[in-house]
């Protein structure tokens, strides 16, 4: 009997350890679950409040953005109705003239110069082929509304008119660019003829046949001093603004040799990647024969002018500027400051 009782006892006991065990475990639970609740409601009001700021804050930037509209659309509208026609031509006319004085403070050794008065700018472009000086053209523009050139050395053949019409009232610097362009090609192709009589005439049969703009050439040619002239060669300039031609035929005569039609298709591949001069050099240094074109040797630094023998022209100066520096110069000009007119 006594064993019974000290087991209900025992039952009861552990039974009740369990009951207040899960008592302070839901009330564990339940203040967890109240802070929770208190974390959230605080969140939100948090929420709420940044919410009322950013609207007060966008009511103050839009109010800020139509005042600005406001007085911007006021001061354009007032300078509109207070700024006469003269006034406004006027003001074109001083940043055509802004524009003339930027360009004229390019350096020389880019091939352009001039100078400034009140109402007219001489500009004059001086080209070059290969590191040499070439010939110099001028430009007298007269700088009024519309801008127009009074005179100038621009050979007829050179499409100065097409280009002015395109760029001389709104872009300066590309009518500039664009006459640069083709007064250099014509200048390059010209010294090539040239260098070609003067060097090779040995290796020509007759004159050179082409045209002013030295866009078209033929010629018959021999790839030694001592041998026939199988080869008649024909080319073409069709980009006014390249030195090298688009088309090259070359021929050789119907009782050449039977390796002549090989050698012309070389002379060909020749005449099409290389300047005239050089091209011609390749063919005769292919046939063994020296080439006739000497390599400039470099002068001595020295401050005296060397004396030039009666009767023999000088050679022709050497430059460090090419048509791409020229280019490049016009590209990158500042014309946000210039020096005053005469």
């Amino acid at each position: 009997m006594g064993e019974f009782t000290v087991s209900v006892r025992h039952g009861v006991l552990s039974h009740l350890e369990k009951l207040e065990a899960s008592a302070h475990t839901a009330a564990l639970e339940q203040g967890e679950r109240r802070q929770h609740a208190e974390k959230v409601a605080r969140m939100e009001a948090r929420i709420q409040e940044l919410k009322r700021q950013r609207d007060q804050l966008r009511a103050k930037l839009n109010a800020c953005r139509s005042r600005f509209n406001r007085h911007k659309d006021s001061a354009e509208s007032n300078s509109q109705a207070a700024a006469p026609t003269e006034l406004s031509q006027q003001a074109l006319l001083e940043w055509k003239m802004g524009n003339v004085k930027g360009l004229l403070q390019l350096f020389r050794l880019t091939g352009f110069s001039g100078r400034l008065t009140q109402h007219r700018a001489c500009l004059c472009i001086t080209t070059a082929f290969q590191g040499t000086y070439l010939d110099s053209y001028h430009l007298d523009l007269l700088m009024q509304e519309p801008v127009q050139i009074q005179h100038h050395s621009v050979p007829a053949f050179i499409p100065l008119e097409q280009i002015a019409a395109k760029y001389l009232q709104t872009d300066l610097k590309r009518f500039l660019s664009e006459l640069s362009d083709h007064l250099n090609a014509y200048a390059g192709r010209k010294f090539q003829a040239e260098q070609l009589k003067e060097h090779f005439a040995a290796f020509l049969k007759g004159p050179l046949r082409g045209n002013s703009l030295h866009n078209l050439l033929e010629f018959s040619y021999g790839v030694s001093e001592a041998a026939p002239f199988p080869f008649t060669v024909k080319l073409i300039y069709g980009d006014p603004v390249s030195t090298l031609p688009t088309e090259a035929t070359v021929t050789c005569e119907e009782d050449a040799p039977g390796s002549s039609a090989e050698m012309a298709a070389l002379h060909q591949a020749w005449l099409l990647e290389k300047p005239l001069h050089q091209a011609l050099s390749s063919v005769t240094v292919s046939a063994g024969s020296p080439s006739p074109l000497v390599p400039l040797e470099s002068p001595a630094p020295s401050t005296a002018v060397p004396p030039v023998e009666e009767g023999l022209l000088p050679r022709r100066p050497q430059c460090r500027f090419s048509p791409k520096a020229q280019k490049a110069a016009l590209s990158t000009m500042d014309f946000s400051h210039s020096e005053s007119d005469e």
